[in-house]
Protein backbone atom coordinates (compact mmCIF):
# COMPACT_ATOMS: atom_id res chain seq x y z
CA UNK A 1 0.00 0.00 0.00
CA UNK A 2 2.92 2.21 0.73
CA UNK A 3 4.30 1.59 -2.36
CA UNK A 4 1.38 2.47 -4.22
CA UNK A 5 0.78 6.16 -2.60
CA UNK A 6 4.18 6.53 -3.45
CA UNK A 7 3.68 5.81 -7.49
CA UNK A 8 0.49 7.70 -7.09
CA UNK A 9 1.96 10.93 -7.65
CA UNK A 10 3.89 9.98 -10.76
CA UNK A 11 0.75 8.90 -12.34
CA UNK A 12 -0.88 11.65 -11.82
CA UNK A 13 1.97 13.71 -12.90
CA UNK A 14 2.67 11.98 -15.92
CA UNK A 15 -1.30 11.87 -17.06
CA UNK A 16 -1.47 15.79 -16.81
CA UNK A 17 1.72 16.69 -18.69
CA UNK A 18 -0.08 13.63 -21.15
CA UNK A 19 -3.01 15.72 -21.03
CA UNK A 20 -1.61 19.02 -21.71
CA UNK A 21 0.38 17.82 -24.92
CA UNK A 22 -2.79 16.26 -26.16
CA UNK A 23 -5.85 19.41 -25.27
CA UNK A 24 -4.07 21.61 -27.89
CA UNK A 25 -3.15 18.77 -30.50
CA UNK A 26 -6.55 16.99 -30.20
CA UNK A 27 -8.72 19.47 -28.18
CA UNK A 28 -8.55 22.29 -29.76
CA UNK A 29 -9.15 21.57 -33.26
CA UNK A 30 -12.74 19.93 -32.56
CA UNK A 31 -13.34 23.76 -30.71
CA UNK A 32 -12.42 25.21 -34.48
CA UNK A 33 -14.88 24.03 -36.46
CA UNK A 34 -18.17 25.58 -36.92
CA UNK A 35 -20.56 24.46 -34.12
CA UNK A 36 -23.58 22.72 -34.92
CA UNK A 37 -26.01 24.84 -32.18
CA UNK A 38 -24.76 27.92 -34.15
CA UNK A 39 -27.72 30.10 -33.83
CA UNK A 40 -27.34 33.68 -35.36
CA UNK A 41 -30.24 36.24 -35.08
CA UNK A 42 -29.60 39.53 -36.29
CA UNK A 43 -31.62 42.30 -36.36
CA UNK A 44 -30.76 45.71 -38.57
CA UNK A 45 -32.73 49.33 -39.00
CA UNK A 46 -32.41 51.40 -41.57
CA UNK A 47 -30.09 54.87 -40.57
CA UNK A 48 -29.45 57.73 -42.24
CA UNK A 49 -26.50 58.07 -44.69
CA UNK A 50 -25.11 60.93 -43.07
CA UNK A 51 -24.92 59.15 -39.44
CA UNK A 52 -27.77 62.09 -37.76
CA UNK A 53 -30.44 60.57 -35.80
CA UNK A 54 -33.88 61.49 -35.52
CA UNK A 55 -34.58 61.00 -38.82
CA UNK A 56 -37.59 58.24 -38.63
CA UNK A 57 -37.88 57.99 -42.46
CA UNK A 58 -34.55 57.38 -43.14
CA UNK A 59 -34.87 54.84 -46.11
CA UNK A 60 -36.97 55.13 -49.63
CA UNK A 61 -39.15 52.50 -50.86
CA UNK A 62 -41.16 51.67 -54.21
CA UNK A 63 -45.04 52.06 -53.15
CA UNK A 64 -46.40 48.90 -54.58
CA UNK A 65 -49.85 49.90 -54.65
CA UNK A 66 -48.94 52.89 -57.05
CA UNK A 67 -49.04 50.05 -60.07
CA UNK A 68 -52.67 49.94 -60.41
CA UNK A 69 -52.98 54.23 -60.25
CA UNK A 70 -52.43 56.78 -62.69
CA UNK A 71 -48.56 57.46 -61.89
CA UNK A 72 -45.67 55.19 -59.98
CA UNK A 73 -45.03 56.66 -56.60
CA UNK A 74 -41.64 56.61 -54.13
CA UNK A 75 -42.54 56.57 -50.16
CA UNK A 76 -40.27 57.32 -47.17
CA UNK A 77 -39.96 54.67 -44.95
CA UNK A 78 -38.51 53.21 -41.84
CA UNK A 79 -37.39 49.62 -42.47
CA UNK A 80 -36.34 46.72 -40.34
CA UNK A 81 -34.44 43.91 -41.47
CA UNK A 82 -34.38 40.34 -39.76
CA UNK A 83 -32.29 37.36 -40.03
CA UNK A 84 -31.90 33.92 -38.10
CA UNK A 85 -29.17 31.41 -39.39
CA UNK A 86 -29.81 28.01 -37.78
CA UNK A 87 -27.90 24.34 -38.56
CA UNK A 88 -30.05 21.95 -40.43
CA UNK A 89 -29.45 18.50 -42.55
CA UNK A 90 -27.15 17.73 -43.84
CA UNK A 91 -24.59 18.24 -41.35
CA UNK A 92 -22.04 16.21 -39.63
CA UNK A 93 -18.41 16.16 -38.29
CA UNK A 94 -17.46 17.54 -41.59
CA UNK A 95 -20.13 19.80 -43.14
CA UNK A 96 -22.69 22.52 -41.84
CA UNK A 97 -25.61 22.83 -43.77
CA UNK A 98 -27.37 26.92 -42.83
CA UNK A 99 -30.31 28.31 -43.27
CA UNK A 100 -31.10 31.74 -43.47
CA UNK A 101 -34.61 32.96 -43.01
CA UNK A 102 -34.13 36.89 -43.83
CA UNK A 103 -36.71 39.33 -44.15
CA UNK A 104 -37.42 43.14 -44.66
CA UNK A 105 -40.47 44.83 -43.12
CA UNK A 106 -41.75 48.12 -43.31
CA UNK A 107 -42.43 49.95 -39.85
CA UNK A 108 -43.65 52.93 -41.10
CA UNK A 109 -43.97 55.35 -44.81
CA UNK A 110 -44.51 58.98 -45.52
CA UNK A 111 -46.28 59.76 -48.54
CA UNK A 112 -45.08 63.42 -50.77
CA UNK A 113 -48.28 65.02 -48.91
CA UNK A 114 -46.52 63.80 -45.19
CA UNK A 115 -49.35 61.60 -44.50
CA UNK A 116 -47.56 58.59 -42.36
CA UNK A 117 -49.07 54.84 -42.57
CA UNK A 118 -47.99 52.09 -40.34
CA UNK A 119 -48.46 49.15 -42.41
CA UNK A 120 -49.59 45.65 -41.08
CA UNK A 121 -47.88 42.18 -42.05
CA UNK A 122 -50.47 39.59 -42.99
CA UNK A 123 -50.03 36.15 -41.16
CA UNK A 124 -47.79 33.49 -43.05
CA UNK A 125 -51.23 31.84 -44.51
CA UNK A 126 -52.83 35.08 -45.54
CA UNK A 127 -53.23 37.15 -48.75
CA UNK A 128 -50.67 40.13 -49.02
CA UNK A 129 -51.92 42.86 -50.11
CA UNK A 130 -50.05 45.54 -52.10
CA UNK A 131 -49.45 47.86 -48.70
CA UNK A 132 -48.65 44.90 -46.72
CA UNK A 133 -45.57 45.11 -44.22
CA UNK A 134 -43.53 42.49 -45.54
CA UNK A 135 -41.18 44.15 -47.94
CA UNK A 136 -39.01 41.05 -48.85
CA UNK A 137 -38.87 37.59 -47.81
CA UNK A 138 -36.17 34.68 -49.16
CA UNK A 139 -34.51 31.73 -47.00
CA UNK A 140 -30.87 30.69 -48.22
CA UNK A 141 -29.26 27.28 -47.80
CA UNK A 142 -25.91 26.63 -47.95
CA UNK A 143 -23.40 23.52 -46.86
CA UNK A 144 -19.79 24.91 -45.52
CA UNK A 145 -16.68 23.04 -44.53
CA UNK A 146 -16.71 22.92 -40.97
CA UNK A 147 -13.26 23.86 -40.68
CA UNK A 148 -12.50 26.66 -43.36
CA UNK A 149 -16.47 27.58 -43.47
CA UNK A 150 -16.01 27.83 -47.42
CA UNK A 151 -19.05 26.70 -49.37
CA UNK A 152 -18.50 22.85 -50.25
CA UNK A 153 -21.08 22.80 -53.19
CA UNK A 154 -23.72 19.91 -51.36
CA UNK A 155 -26.26 22.49 -50.57
CA UNK A 156 -26.56 25.52 -52.53
CA UNK A 157 -29.96 27.45 -52.76
CA UNK A 158 -32.14 30.35 -52.66
CA UNK A 159 -35.48 29.94 -51.82
CA UNK A 160 -37.82 33.27 -53.01
CA UNK A 161 -41.33 32.12 -52.51
CA UNK A 162 -42.91 30.19 -49.85
CA UNK A 163 -43.47 26.19 -50.47
CA UNK A 164 -47.28 25.48 -50.24
CA UNK A 165 -48.27 22.31 -47.81
CA UNK A 166 -46.68 19.69 -49.13
CA UNK A 167 -44.38 21.24 -51.77
CA UNK A 168 -41.02 20.32 -51.40
CA UNK A 169 -39.11 23.68 -50.77
CA UNK A 170 -36.53 22.52 -53.44
CA UNK A 171 -38.98 22.48 -55.83
CA UNK A 172 -39.65 26.46 -55.46
CA UNK A 173 -36.08 27.12 -54.89
CA UNK A 174 -32.96 28.00 -56.90
CA UNK A 175 -29.90 26.68 -57.19
CA UNK A 176 -26.75 28.76 -56.53
CA UNK A 177 -23.97 27.15 -58.34
CA UNK A 178 -20.02 27.76 -57.83
CA UNK A 179 -20.92 29.62 -54.97
CA UNK A 180 -17.61 30.30 -52.89
CA UNK A 181 -17.81 33.02 -50.94
CA UNK A 182 -18.29 33.58 -46.76
CA UNK A 183 -21.55 34.71 -45.66
CA UNK A 184 -22.87 34.02 -42.37
CA UNK A 185 -19.45 33.33 -40.71
CA UNK A 186 -16.07 33.96 -41.78
CA UNK A 187 -12.98 31.03 -41.21
CA UNK A 188 -10.61 30.81 -38.58
CA UNK A 189 -7.31 33.06 -38.26
CA UNK A 190 -8.53 35.69 -40.33
CA UNK A 191 -6.08 37.70 -42.08
CA UNK A 192 -5.64 41.37 -43.32
CA UNK A 193 -6.38 40.45 -46.81
CA UNK A 194 -8.92 40.25 -49.18
CA UNK A 195 -11.57 37.71 -48.87
CA UNK A 196 -14.71 36.64 -51.57
CA UNK A 197 -17.99 37.60 -49.87
CA UNK A 198 -21.38 35.92 -51.58
CA UNK A 199 -24.74 38.53 -51.70
CA UNK A 200 -27.58 36.78 -51.64
CA UNK A 201 -29.53 39.51 -54.19
CA UNK A 202 -27.55 39.78 -56.73
CA UNK A 203 -26.01 35.92 -56.10
CA UNK A 204 -22.65 36.25 -56.73
CA UNK A 205 -19.17 36.41 -54.89
CA UNK A 206 -17.53 39.79 -54.00
CA UNK A 207 -14.68 40.65 -53.36
CA UNK A 208 -14.24 42.16 -49.64
CA UNK A 209 -10.71 44.12 -48.94
CA UNK A 210 -9.43 44.47 -45.60
CA UNK A 211 -9.36 48.39 -44.53
CA UNK A 212 -8.40 48.25 -40.78
CA UNK A 213 -9.11 47.63 -37.43
CA UNK A 214 -11.63 48.65 -35.20
CA UNK A 215 -12.24 47.96 -31.57
CA UNK A 216 -16.07 47.15 -30.77
CA UNK A 217 -17.86 46.36 -27.29
CA UNK A 218 -13.91 45.82 -26.40
CA UNK A 219 -13.67 43.56 -29.41
CA UNK A 220 -10.82 43.80 -31.53
CA UNK A 221 -12.72 43.66 -35.48
CA UNK A 222 -11.45 43.73 -38.69
CA UNK A 223 -12.88 46.03 -40.96
CA UNK A 224 -13.59 44.72 -44.74
CA UNK A 225 -15.10 46.50 -46.92
CA UNK A 226 -16.78 45.23 -51.08
CA UNK A 227 -18.32 46.87 -53.71
CA UNK A 228 -21.69 45.10 -55.19
CA UNK A 229 -21.19 45.82 -59.22
CA UNK A 230 -24.68 47.06 -60.65
CA UNK A 231 -26.46 43.94 -61.47
CA UNK A 232 -29.80 43.18 -63.26
CA UNK A 233 -31.54 41.29 -61.11
CA UNK A 234 -34.46 40.23 -63.98
CA UNK A 235 -31.70 38.03 -65.31
CA UNK A 236 -32.06 35.71 -61.94
CA UNK A 237 -34.68 33.55 -62.66
CA UNK A 238 -37.14 31.95 -59.84
CA UNK A 239 -37.55 28.38 -59.71
CA UNK A 240 -39.70 28.38 -62.93
CA UNK A 241 -37.19 29.85 -64.92
CA UNK A 242 -38.63 32.78 -65.24
CA UNK A 243 -38.11 36.80 -63.89
CA UNK A 244 -38.65 36.88 -60.72
CA UNK A 245 -41.46 39.27 -59.77
CA UNK A 246 -41.09 43.20 -59.96
CA UNK A 247 -37.65 43.10 -61.70
CA UNK A 248 -39.12 44.01 -64.52
CA UNK A 249 -41.97 46.42 -65.32
CA UNK A 250 -43.69 47.64 -68.59
CA UNK A 251 -45.33 50.90 -68.20
CA UNK A 252 -46.83 53.96 -70.11
CA UNK A 253 -44.36 56.59 -70.27
CA UNK A 254 -46.72 59.14 -68.40
CA UNK A 255 -46.86 56.29 -65.58
CA UNK A 256 -42.71 56.82 -65.48
CA UNK A 257 -43.35 60.33 -65.39
CA UNK A 258 -40.91 60.30 -68.45
CA UNK A 259 -41.36 62.94 -71.13
CA UNK A 260 -39.23 64.76 -73.79
CA UNK A 261 -37.83 64.14 -77.32
CA UNK A 262 -38.74 60.69 -78.99
CA UNK A 263 -41.00 60.10 -76.03
CA UNK A 264 -44.91 59.78 -76.03
CA UNK A 265 -46.91 59.60 -73.14
CA UNK A 266 -48.85 56.16 -74.11
CA UNK A 267 -45.26 54.50 -75.36
CA UNK A 268 -45.37 51.46 -73.43
CA UNK A 269 -41.44 51.71 -71.85
CA UNK A 270 -39.94 48.20 -69.95
CA UNK A 271 -37.64 48.97 -67.48
CA UNK A 272 -35.60 46.44 -65.55
CA UNK A 273 -34.41 46.21 -62.10
CA UNK A 274 -30.58 46.77 -61.00
CA UNK A 275 -29.21 46.78 -57.38
CA UNK A 276 -26.09 47.22 -56.39
CA UNK A 277 -24.72 47.96 -52.81
CA UNK A 278 -21.30 48.77 -50.01
CA UNK A 279 -20.80 46.40 -47.64
CA UNK A 280 -19.24 46.57 -44.44
CA UNK A 281 -17.84 43.77 -42.39
CA UNK A 282 -16.51 43.67 -39.10
CA UNK A 283 -15.03 40.32 -38.30
CA UNK A 284 -13.26 38.95 -34.84
CA UNK A 285 -10.04 37.86 -36.75
CA UNK A 286 -9.33 34.67 -34.45
CA UNK A 287 -13.09 33.11 -34.48
CA UNK A 288 -14.15 34.58 -37.74
CA UNK A 289 -17.20 35.64 -36.02
CA UNK A 290 -19.27 38.50 -37.51
CA UNK A 291 -19.94 41.33 -34.89
CA UNK A 292 -20.96 44.23 -37.03
CA UNK A 293 -22.60 44.84 -40.21
CA UNK A 294 -23.22 47.78 -42.54
CA UNK A 295 -24.92 47.86 -45.78
CA UNK A 296 -26.01 50.32 -48.47
CA UNK A 297 -28.69 48.85 -50.39
CA UNK A 298 -29.77 50.73 -53.59
CA UNK A 299 -32.40 48.87 -56.01
CA UNK A 300 -33.62 51.04 -59.10
CA UNK A 301 -35.83 50.73 -61.79
CA UNK A 302 -33.68 51.98 -65.30
CA UNK A 303 -33.55 51.13 -68.95
CA UNK A 304 -31.63 48.02 -70.37
CA UNK A 305 -31.32 50.01 -73.68
CA UNK A 306 -28.68 52.47 -73.17
CA UNK A 307 -27.77 52.35 -76.92
CA UNK A 308 -28.10 55.60 -78.65
CA UNK A 309 -31.28 54.83 -80.80
CA UNK A 310 -32.93 54.99 -77.11
CA UNK A 311 -34.14 58.23 -76.41
CA UNK A 312 -32.13 59.92 -73.62
CA UNK A 313 -35.39 60.85 -71.09
CA UNK A 314 -35.72 56.89 -71.26
CA UNK A 315 -32.10 56.62 -70.79
CA UNK A 316 -31.53 58.79 -68.38
CA UNK A 317 -34.45 58.21 -66.33
CA UNK A 318 -34.15 55.86 -63.13
CA UNK A 319 -36.51 55.25 -60.54
CA UNK A 320 -35.52 54.27 -56.69
CA UNK A 321 -37.07 50.90 -55.22
CA UNK A 322 -34.92 50.43 -52.07
CA UNK A 323 -32.57 53.01 -50.72
CA UNK A 324 -31.05 51.90 -47.31
CA UNK A 325 -28.49 51.89 -45.39
CA UNK A 326 -29.18 48.93 -43.25
CA UNK A 327 -26.67 48.78 -39.83
CA UNK A 328 -26.89 46.29 -37.09
CA UNK A 329 -28.62 46.90 -33.97
CA UNK A 330 -26.86 47.64 -30.57
CA UNK A 331 -28.53 44.33 -29.23
CA UNK A 332 -27.30 42.30 -31.92
CA UNK A 333 -23.50 43.57 -32.36
CA UNK A 334 -23.98 43.37 -28.13
CA UNK A 335 -24.48 39.61 -28.65
CA UNK A 336 -22.19 38.75 -31.50
CA UNK A 337 -19.26 40.22 -29.10
CA UNK A 338 -20.58 37.97 -26.10
CA UNK A 339 -20.56 34.84 -28.45
CA UNK A 340 -16.64 36.05 -30.27
CA UNK A 341 -15.61 36.28 -26.89
CA UNK A 342 -16.76 33.05 -25.78
CA UNK A 343 -15.45 31.28 -28.44
CA UNK A 344 -12.34 33.34 -28.41
CA UNK A 345 -12.04 32.25 -24.63
CA UNK A 346 -12.35 28.79 -25.17
CA UNK A 347 -9.71 28.79 -27.45
CA UNK A 348 -7.31 30.43 -25.59
CA UNK A 349 -8.24 27.98 -22.68
CA UNK A 350 -7.79 24.97 -24.59
CA UNK A 351 -4.64 26.30 -26.82
CA UNK A 352 -2.80 28.21 -24.34
CA UNK A 353 -4.09 27.98 -20.21
CA UNK A 354 -5.17 24.44 -19.80
CA UNK A 355 -2.01 23.50 -21.12
CA UNK A 356 0.22 25.49 -18.99
CA UNK A 357 -1.92 24.67 -15.87
CA UNK A 358 -1.52 21.34 -16.61
CA UNK A 359 1.79 21.18 -17.37
CA UNK A 360 2.70 22.98 -14.12
CA UNK A 361 0.82 20.71 -11.90
CA UNK A 362 2.23 17.74 -13.53
CA UNK A 363 5.98 18.88 -13.45
CA UNK A 364 4.95 19.41 -9.52
CA UNK A 365 3.19 15.89 -8.98
CA UNK A 366 6.50 14.41 -10.53
CA UNK A 367 8.82 16.53 -8.10
CA UNK A 368 6.64 15.36 -5.26
CA UNK A 369 7.34 12.22 -6.36
CA UNK A 370 10.85 12.06 -6.48
CA UNK A 371 11.29 13.59 -3.34
CA UNK A 372 9.12 11.39 -1.49
CA UNK A 373 11.29 8.85 -3.26
CA UNK A 374 14.87 10.05 -2.47
CA UNK A 375 13.45 10.78 1.15
CA UNK A 376 12.26 6.91 1.47
CA UNK A 377 15.72 5.92 0.00
CA UNK A 378 17.76 8.09 2.30
CA UNK A 379 15.79 6.62 5.84
CA UNK A 380 16.50 3.37 4.54
CA UNK A 381 19.82 3.75 3.65
CA UNK A 382 20.68 5.21 7.14
CA UNK A 383 18.90 2.40 9.50
CA UNK A 384 21.60 0.77 10.71
CA UNK A 385 19.87 -0.79 14.18
CA UNK A 386 20.23 -4.75 14.17
CA UNK A 387 16.96 -6.73 13.91
CA UNK A 388 14.91 -7.07 17.24
CA UNK A 389 15.81 -10.22 18.74
CA UNK A 390 15.13 -11.83 22.53
CA UNK A 391 16.70 -9.87 25.36
CA UNK A 392 18.17 -13.23 26.04
CA UNK A 393 19.80 -16.35 24.08
CA UNK A 394 19.53 -19.79 24.79
CA UNK A 395 22.24 -22.17 23.93
CA UNK A 396 23.68 -25.38 24.71
CA UNK A 397 27.33 -25.50 26.50
CA UNK A 398 29.26 -28.26 25.81
CA UNK A 399 31.04 -30.00 28.92
CA UNK A 400 34.62 -31.25 29.46
CA UNK A 401 34.15 -33.93 27.22
CA UNK A 402 32.47 -31.95 24.37
CA UNK A 403 29.01 -33.25 25.35
CA UNK A 404 26.24 -30.76 26.02
CA UNK A 405 26.24 -30.60 29.82
CA UNK A 406 22.90 -27.97 29.44
CA UNK A 407 20.76 -25.39 28.79
CA UNK A 408 22.32 -22.01 29.68
CA UNK A 409 20.18 -18.62 29.52
CA UNK A 410 23.22 -15.82 28.10
CA UNK A 411 22.11 -12.42 28.69
CA UNK A 412 23.50 -10.15 26.05
CA UNK A 413 24.22 -6.96 28.26
CA UNK A 414 26.74 -8.98 30.13
CA UNK A 415 29.80 -9.87 29.28
CA UNK A 416 31.05 -13.26 28.57
CA UNK A 417 34.04 -14.96 29.17
CA UNK A 418 36.76 -13.74 26.80
CA UNK A 419 35.17 -11.23 25.38
CA UNK A 420 37.82 -8.41 26.72
CA UNK A 421 40.16 -10.18 24.96
CA UNK A 422 37.86 -10.31 21.55
CA UNK A 423 37.71 -6.57 22.03
CA UNK A 424 35.03 -3.93 22.05
CA UNK A 425 33.49 -5.00 18.58
CA UNK A 426 32.99 -8.72 19.78
CA UNK A 427 30.28 -10.32 18.56
CA UNK A 428 27.46 -10.98 21.40
CA UNK A 429 26.96 -14.38 19.33
CA UNK A 430 27.89 -17.37 21.71
CA UNK A 431 28.83 -19.31 18.43
CA UNK A 432 31.06 -17.08 17.04
CA UNK A 433 34.03 -18.27 19.42
CA UNK A 434 32.81 -21.70 20.29
CA UNK A 435 35.76 -22.27 22.31
CA UNK A 436 35.53 -19.19 24.41
CA UNK A 437 32.70 -20.26 25.73
CA UNK A 438 32.90 -23.81 27.57
CA UNK A 439 32.87 -23.18 30.83
CA UNK A 440 36.99 -23.33 32.12
CA UNK A 441 38.65 -26.07 34.88
CA UNK A 442 41.67 -24.41 36.21
CA UNK A 443 44.95 -26.74 36.31
CA UNK A 444 46.65 -27.24 39.59
CA UNK A 445 50.32 -26.15 39.63
CA UNK A 446 53.06 -28.55 38.93
CA UNK A 447 54.02 -28.00 42.76
CA UNK A 448 51.18 -28.01 45.31
CA UNK A 449 50.40 -25.45 47.89
CA UNK A 450 51.02 -28.06 50.45
CA UNK A 451 52.25 -31.51 50.35
CA UNK A 452 48.61 -32.78 50.11
CA UNK A 453 49.30 -33.94 46.71
CA UNK A 454 50.30 -37.81 48.41
CA UNK A 455 48.29 -38.59 51.27
CA UNK A 456 48.84 -41.21 53.83
CA UNK A 457 46.68 -42.93 56.14
CA UNK A 458 46.44 -46.17 58.27
CA UNK A 459 44.42 -48.63 57.00
CA UNK A 460 41.48 -50.05 58.91
CA UNK A 461 42.82 -53.36 61.15
CA UNK A 462 40.08 -55.44 59.19
CA UNK A 463 42.60 -54.90 56.01
CA UNK A 464 46.22 -56.99 55.78
CA UNK A 465 47.48 -54.04 53.65
CA UNK A 466 48.77 -50.93 55.16
CA UNK A 467 47.91 -49.07 52.48
CA UNK A 468 45.80 -48.85 49.46
CA UNK A 469 46.37 -47.48 46.33
CA UNK A 470 43.46 -44.92 44.95
CA UNK A 471 43.42 -43.22 41.30
CA UNK A 472 41.61 -40.46 41.16
CA UNK A 473 38.39 -40.49 38.40
CA UNK A 474 38.74 -38.33 35.51
CA UNK A 475 36.72 -36.24 37.41
CA UNK A 476 39.27 -34.99 40.04
CA UNK A 477 41.74 -35.90 37.54
CA UNK A 478 44.11 -32.85 36.55
CA UNK A 479 44.59 -33.51 33.37
CA UNK A 480 44.50 -36.15 30.65
CA UNK A 481 48.08 -36.96 30.44
CA UNK A 482 48.75 -36.79 34.50
CA UNK A 483 49.18 -40.48 35.41
CA UNK A 484 50.15 -39.50 38.88
CA UNK A 485 49.24 -41.85 41.42
CA UNK A 486 47.81 -40.42 44.75
CA UNK A 487 48.38 -42.71 47.96
CA UNK A 488 45.75 -42.57 50.54
CA UNK A 489 46.21 -44.18 54.51
CA UNK A 490 43.57 -45.60 55.66
CA UNK A 491 42.66 -44.39 59.37
CA UNK A 492 43.24 -46.27 62.38
CA UNK A 493 40.41 -49.35 62.73
CA UNK A 494 38.17 -48.48 65.61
Amino acid sequence: MRRLWLALPAFLGAACIAAAIAIPLFLVPQLRVVPLDLDITSVATTVPEDGSSGDRFPAEIFDRCSVSERKARVLDAHLTQQRRSVIVDPSDKRQATLQSAQTVQIDRVRDAAGNETDPSMAGADGERKCDDGLLTANIDRVSVNRKSSVPNGTVSSLQLEAAPEGVNPKDVSVDLPDRKGFQYKFGFDVGKRAYLYYDTNTRQDIPVNFKGEKDINGVKTYEFVGDVPETDVSGLPNAQGEAALGTMLTMPASWWGISGRGVKPNDKITMHRYATATRHVFVEPETGTIIDGLEDQHQYFRSPDQSSDTPAPVRDFQMDVLKARFKWSDQTVKNQAETADHYKGLLTLGSFWLPLILGIVGVLLLALWGFLMWRARRNRDGDDTPPADDETATWDAPDAAGTTAGRHEVDPTVPVAGAAAAGAGASLDPWDRPTEQIPRVDTPDETPADDTATQTFTPPPADDSATQTFRPTDEFRPSDDDDETHHFRRPPGE
